[in-house]
């Protein structure tokens, strides 16, 4: 999943407490690609994307949320059967991100069931209520799975179903994983975020097809070891939500901008508790965290904006030749919603591609607008994934 360099997010000339003297320019041909492209399309920007782009200044602060579970160490489950994650939680939200893939290749590749359980380790029966559930099929398709699973994980609304588990008893978070086949380098995405009014115990476990996940769960006294060498990291986290905003009013006249975050450097990994073994865990790639943006901006030389962004890490990682993500935008030339990038193709691979993702109007007046975004580190793509915000003729 995360195939991280951190060396490639030292960005030359960027600091958050400034703004570099770098700027790009838009060539007229360029500008009206912008403006003919639909929304998610690729378009070319020859010589255009860089690193050394300006970055915007901000601050960032943790926002009320759910208790934080990721599942993604080890990312491959090398052993036919064992647990790859077990976490507690206390009564509240709860947020979980499953990212496993069945990695049995000795002596022989075989088919594997993955199956995320809570058992209720409360004294009274435990209600599960879902507030967004996202389930997949197990697929090798990385990047679609990431792309979809986050677009849909954005839009999706609370169930009016709620399921009780009776004390000491345990139940698939998703019943469907009980149903499917994971083959060998297949991945099994989940994104679930639910209520208990119980303290609960949550486990990842890979068993065999014939064996159902609570009798699994009761056999399975291996427990795989965190900090592999891949994926981003497993435990829990109190840190699930993040708002931010510019510190400093972007106006069209200045030139191109970059919003960077989930960098690892000016946005930091969060910190917690991986469960097993009690020792701090770093979620490297804060995949799963929800950013609400919200960015000042102002026109006062009549331009717009075009948001676009680009797989910034094809030529430093052999692992990141593709990017593909999802995000919620405000509404510009397109309406406002969730959109899938690209949303035409499965992903985008490098410079000179950029992806469009809205077109904001300048003010008749000239007044501070503010644009609104919904992000999360796309999963199965390599990071940071620059935010650029790109003046345009609009009248060109």
């Amino acid at each position: 999943m995360m195939k991280l360099n951190k060396t490639a997010f030292l960005l030359a000339g960027v600091s958050i407490f400034g703004i570099n003297t770098y700027a790009q320019q838009l060539t007229k041909a360029q500008n009206q690609e912008l403006l003919k492209a639909g929304q998610g399309a690729i378009v070319k920007l020859e010589g255009f994307l860089t690193e050394k782009t300006a970055q915007i200044p901000f601050q960032k602060y943790p926002t009320p949320g759910p208790q934080y579970i990721i599942s993604d160490d080890p990312e491959y489950i090398r052993v036919p059967e064992a647990i790859a994650l077990k976490e507690s939680v206390v009564p509240g939200a709860v947020r979980f991100y499953l990212y496993n893939v069945n990695g049995v290749k000795e002596p022989k590749q075989i088919d594997c069931k993955i199956i995320a359980m809570i058992k209720n380790t409360g004294k009274a029966p435990m209600r599960i209520k879902m507030l967004k559930y996202v389930s997949q099929a197990p697929s090798t398709n990385y990047f679609k799975l990431g792309k979809e699973g986050l677009a849909s994980f954005l839009a999706a609304q609370p169930s009016e179903e709620v399921r009780i588990v009776k004390p000491g008893d345990a139940v698939p978070i998703d019943e469907k994983l009980e149903q499917y086949v994971v083959k060998y380098d297949e991945l099994v995405h989940g994104f679930y975020e639910f209520l208990v009014d119980q303290p609960a115990e949550i486990t990842v476990l890979q068993t065999d097809l014939k064996t159902s996940g609570k009798d699994a769960l009761k056999r399975i006294t291996n427990v795989l070891p965190p900090k592999t060498k891949s994926g981003a990291g497993r435990g829990l986290y109190g840190v699930s939500n993040y708002h931010i905003n510019n510190t400093t009013v972007i106006d069209t006249k200045n030139g191109t901008s970059s919003l960077v975050i989930a960098d690892g450097v000016n946005d930091p990994w969060i910190i917690g508790r991986e469960g097993t073994t009690g020792h701090q865990a770093k979620l490297a790639g804060n995949y799963g965290v929800i950013y609400d943006v919200e960015l000042k901006w102002k026109s006062t030389d009549g331009k717009g904006l075009a948001l676009i962004t680009w797989n910034s890490r094809s030529a430093d990682n052999q692992w990141c030749s593709g990017m593909a993500a999802a995000m919620k935008v405000s509404e510009g030339k397109f309406k406002e919603g969730i959109i899938q990038l690209p949303k035409d193709q499965l992903v985008t691979k490098a410079a000179p591609e950029a992806v469009l993702i809205q077109v904001f109007k300048p003010a008749a007046n000239g007044e501070e607008q503010t644009i609104k975004l919904t992000y999360s580190p796309p999963g199965a793509s390599c990071l940071p994934t620059p935010l650029i915000l790109v003046p345009v003729d609009l009248n060109p």
